[in-house]
Formats: structure tokens, C-alpha cells, sequence
């Protein structure tokens, strides 16, 4: 005869034995703070890296100019974790484009900002942890990588001055022996002639960094100049353009006696600055679009 006694043995034990036990929804909570805590130490840790190593502000910046649609804060933290990063996107990021995550790839953590309505009525913004896997860890056989866009030289120069917000004009001597200047009045830049298009390209846009950061911010020269240096930097990264020349050794100059905060605040401005020359020359190199045959007819 068969034996149920079994049956009634496990049942004893109550549903779910043998499980691991489910975290409470106040346990879920704690350890989600807990993983937010960790990576705005770990933010505060890089940022003053790269305020103190002009090798690891090169790090960031390398970051920057390729997810540059990516915070500061969050452009650290992916300089801390995979400073190699070309392109990230979530799990199902990639799924929708029809490519896996590898096994055994670890995911990058970013804060993602949640908009929420506080008890006394008023928006505001709390961070959540989000995993995302750069394309070096995601099987993309199946996706179709569109080539990058090829500019020529004359071309982005052309974009570069024809976006930007000042008078931009070639001259024969620039005092110095700068590359450029902008009038600290006018903001109108003069570029010395018969540079080539890297010297040309940097110099410029370095005095349109410079440019931005005088007049959006109440920094010092020296501290405006040095973030439309960076900018420079990001955008010659950005458009392929030679950036050997780039020395950031003075950084720790630059960031002395900053705290945590005061460095990233430097680091949003020289985000900030770059994206807004790069999106002056994006509008610049994208070709005016053609109205279809219907609305032509109307």
C-alpha cells in the first residue's frame, strides 16, 4: 500500500516552506536606500578623483563626450564602473532590439530621477538605482549598427561658427600667441588665420566655452577658462578631432579645497557647456527637413 503520510508531513510546514523568506516592504525599502547611499559615496569618491588627478578628469571627460546625454553625477559613476562605455542601455533596452545581455555581466549602476508629488502638494524628484549594460557586454549580432556620421573639416568648422551665439572673424595676430580670444565684452571671438582644422577647431571652441560659462555663471576667468578648456576637450572627442594636445595636470589646482559637491557642480557646468555648443552644431549639420508631397499640396 502507498504511503501519503508525506503529504501531510510537508504540509505542516506552511506555504512557501524551504523558501527564502521575502523581504517586508520595509526591508525592500532600507536596502534600496542602502544601494543609493552606496552610489552617491561612490559619486563623491570619483568626483574627487577626478578633481585631484588630471588623468582621472581626463577619465570622466572621455565619458562624457561619448554619453553625453548622461548626467554628471552619472557620467562618474560610469567612469567609476566602466570608464570603457560606448553606449548603455537597460535589459530590456537591448531586448527591444532584439540582443541579450552575456552571462555572468554585471550591470552598471546609475541614479534615474522619479518625479513624485510631496504631502504638502509640491513636485519633487527622489533617485532610483537602474542596471544598465554597455554594448560591449550585450550580444548584438542581431543589431543593425548604423555607421557613424562622417563630417568633413570644413564642414564642422563651418557648423561650429555658424551655430555659434557671438561674431566669430579671422584675424592676423591674436595677442599672446593664442590660437583665439573673445572680446570680454562682446563675447565676439577672433581666430588667428592659417591654423590647421584641429588648432583651429580647439581654439575655437575653447573661447565659446569660456564664453558660455561667463555669462551663465558668476565664476572667476580662470575658473571659466579652464571649464571651456575641458569643453574643448569634450567636443574635439566627441567630433574626432584631435585632442592629443589636452593637459589637464592643473586640475588640482583648479578644484583645491572644493568638497564633493562644489567639484560636481564644476563638472555639470563643463556637461553643460559642451552640450550646448554640440547641440548649436548638431542643428547646424542636420539638413532642413523636406515638407512630404501631401503637405507641399495644401
Amino acid at each position: 500500500m502507498e504511503n501519503f503520510d508525506d503529504i501531510f508531513d510537508n504540509a505542516t510546514e506552511g506555504p512557501g516552506a524551504g523558501q527564502e523568506e521575502q523581504p517586508s516592504r520595509e526591508g525592500y525599502a532600507a536596502k534600496k536606500r542602502a544601494e543609493r547611499d552606496g552610489l552617491y559615496e561612490l559619486s563623491d569618491r570619483a568626483a574627487m578623483e577626478a578633481a585631484n588627478d588630471g588623468g582621472k578628469l581626463r577619465q570622466y571627460l572621455d565619458v562624457q563626450a561619448r554619453l553625453g546625454q548622461y548626467s554628471a553625477v552619472n557620467a562618474l559613476l560610469v567612469a567609476a564602473q566602466k570608464p570603457e562605455s560606448a553606449s548603455l542601455g537597460s535589459f530590456d533596452h537591448w531586448k527591444s532590439k532584439g540582443a541579450s545581455v552575456k552571462t555572468g555581466e554585471k550591470g552598471i549602476s546609475i541614479l534615474e530621477p522619479r518625479e513624485y508629488v510631496k504631502e504638502d502638494g509640491t513636485p519633487g524628484i527622489a533617485f532610483n538605482v537602474r542596471k544598465v549594460f554597455d554594448i560591449s557586454q550585450v550580444d548584438a549580432k542581431k543589431i543593425k549598427a548604423e555607421p557613424p556620421p562622417v563630417y568633413g573639416e570644413r564642414q564642422l568648422l563651418k557648423a561650429l561658427a555658424d551655430g555659434a551665439p557671438v561674431k566669430i572673424s579671422s584675424a592676423d595676430e591674436i595677442p599672446g600667441g593664442l590660437g583665439a580670444v573673445a572680446d570680454p565684452d562682446t563675447g565676439d571671438i577672433s581666430v588667428l588665420k592659417n591654423m590647421g582644422f584641429a588648432d583651429t577647431f580647439r581654439a575655437v571652441a575653447e573661447q565659446l566655452g569660456y564664453v558660455y560659462a561667463d555669462r551663465v555663471s558668476e565664476k572667476t576667468p580662470a575658473n571659466a577658462f579652464f571649464t571651456g578648456y575641458c569643453a574643448a576637450y569634450v567636443l574635439c572627442r566627441k567630433y574626432g578631432v584631435d585632442a592629443q594636445g589636452f593637459d589637464f595636470k592643473n586640475a588640482p589646482e583648479v578644484f583645491r579645497g572644493m568638497e564633493p559637491q562644489g567639484v560636481k557642480q564644476e563638472l555639470l557646468m563643463i556637461r553643460d557647456t559642451a552640450e550646448s555648443i554640440s547641440s548649436r552644431i548638431s542643428r547646424e549639420l542636420s539638413p532642413p527637413q523636406r515638407p512630404d508631397r501631401a503637405q507641399e499640396a495644401r
